[in-house]
């Protein structure tokens, strides 16, 4: 993953903030589904957001003639 945090939020990728949030939301230690060690399934969900975002984007890229 490309590091943007140092852009202002408004110039970061869609994809760079959803594998952001998901990794903030799985190192809380707060959160009771990290205490208990299982999965965050929203975190799950953001990254698996990420991946067909960019899967998508790279097909765009390739049929770009």
């Amino acid at each position: 993953m490309k590091d943007e945090s140092h852009l202002p939020v408004a110039e970061q990728s869609l994809i760079f903030r959803l594998r952001k949030r998901a990794e903030i939301r799985r190192n809380n230690q707060d959160r009771k589904s990290v205490q208990e060690g299982r999965p965050d399934r929203i975190s799950d969900l953001l990254e698996e957001a990420a991946n067909e975002l960019e899967r998508y984007q790279n097909e765009q890229s390739i049929k770009k003639p």
